[in-house]
């Protein structure tokens, strides 16, 4: 396996990652309770969605850095810190790399959370979502081989990158769905408990 393979590889997992992040954290806002629904077991899956969290940024990290091993084309450090003079793909690369500094704003300020403020931090948590459609768009668009060849979009790979973007997508407008739903019930709830 070549190092450029394994940042490969290393990418497609913390992109599963974040994909599983992403739904626990819709899951998160809507109050899901594991208790009362599917699986019916009691566990934390607010501690694991911290967890896949950190795990991905430290993922996300390695993924470029392995690059640095990749003997043709050759980075250097300042092309993974700012992919534009990079020598292959400089503008996807920059779209990985903004995703990635997206992702670490969003850990670092849900670490100190208490200390920002649940409005303010809720506010900020939403560059989740940009994150989140960069790296989708990073590794669709993104050649494997550094060889600038043609997108094949039935790759497998690729494929798993659609299916994960489709996952979100569908589970974000549920959440969507779910929000409009409360808002509309409850005006009509307040009015019954005032009259009440």
């Amino acid at each position: 396996m070549t190092p450029l393979d394994l940042s490969s590889d290393v990418g497609l997992v913390a992109l599963w990652l974040l994909t599983a992040n992403v739904l626990m954290g819709l899951l998160l806002s809507v109050r899901y309770n594991p208790w009362k629904h599917w699986p019916h077991r009691r566990f934390n899956y607010f501690r694991l969605h911290n967890w896949t969290g950190y795990i991905a940024l430290a993922l996300c990290i390695l993924h470029p850095v392995l690059l640095l091993a990749v003997k043709s084309p050759a980075f250097r450090i300042v092309d993974l810190v700012y992919p534009p003079g990079g020598p292959r793909q400089p503008w996807i690369n920059l779209l990985g790399a903004l995703s990635l500094y997206a992702l670490a704003f969003v850990v670092v300020t849900s670490y100190y959370r208490v200390e920002i403020g649940r409005g303010r931090w809720k506010l900020l948590h939403y560059a989740a979502y940009a994150s989140a459609i960069l790296f989708y768009i990073h590794g669709i668009f993104t050649d494997p081989t550094l060889k600038d060849a043609p997108i094949d979009y039935l790759d497998g790979e690729k494929v798993g990158v659609e299916v994960c973007a489709l996952l979100v997508v569908l589970a974000t407008a549920l959440r969507v769905r779910w929000a409009l739903r409360q808002r509309r019930t409850r005006p009509v709830m307040a009015r019954t408990s005032r009259a009440a």
